[in-house]
C-alpha cells in the first residue's frame, strides 16, 4: 500500500525530507572552542591577586588587634618585648595590678624584676630620654650633612 499525497509531488516530498536525512547520516560539527583573549586572562589574574590581597589584609588585622591573645576571660596581658640574643628576649607583662619584667630562652623563664602597675608613660618617668620633635631632627641632620 502507497500512500499518495495529491498535493505533493514526489520531487516536493523528496525535497522536504533532505534536510532530515543529511542530519541523521551527519552529526553537528562540535562549535570550536571560545578563545581566551588577553582581556579575560587579566580580569582573571586581577581577581586572583584581590583575594590574596584580602587575605594578607585580613591576616594582618589580626596580628595587629592581638586577638589570639587577648581574649574576656585573659588576665594576662604582654605589653612589650625586646630581643636581647637570637632567642632571648625581655618581655613586660601584666597580671591584675602587677607588671613584671621578664627574661625568655630556650628552655627557661625567669622573673627580672616586679613592679607596680602605673598610668605613667615615658614622659613622666625623670631619666627617660624625650623624644625629638621630626622638624629639629631633620634640621640637625641637614646641618650635619652639610658640615662634611
Amino acid at each position: 500500500m502507497r500512500i499518495r499525497f495529491p498535493c505533493l509531488g514526489g520531487m516536493a516530498l523528496l525535497a522536504i525530507s533532505l534536510p532530515t536525512l543529511a542530519d541523521v547520516t551527519h552529526p553537528p560539527l562540535p562549535s570550536p572552542a571560545p578563545a581566551v583573549g588577553s582581556g579575560s586572562i587579566l580580569q582573571i589574574m586581577f581577581s586572583l591577586l584581590l583575594v590574596l590581597a584580602a587575605i594578607v589584609l585580613v591576616a594582618w588585622l589580626l596580628k595587629r588587634m592581638n586577638v589570639t591573645r587577648q581574649g574576656t576571660g585573659n588576665h594576662l596581658k604582654v605589653l612589650g618585648g625586646v630581643a636581647v640574643g637570637q632567642r632571648e628576649r625581655v618581655v613586660l607583662v601584666e597580671i591584675e595590678n602587677t607588671w613584671l619584667v621578664i627574661g625568655v630562652g630556650p628552655g627557661q623563664i625567669r622573673a627580672l624584676h616586679t613592679l607596680p602597675k602605673s598610668n605613667a608613660s615615658g614622659a613622666d618617668i625623670p631619666n627617660a630620654p624625650q623624644p625629638i620633635p621630626f622638624n629639629a631632627w631633620l634640621k640637625k641632620f641637614v646641618e650635619k650633612r652639610d658640615a662634611t
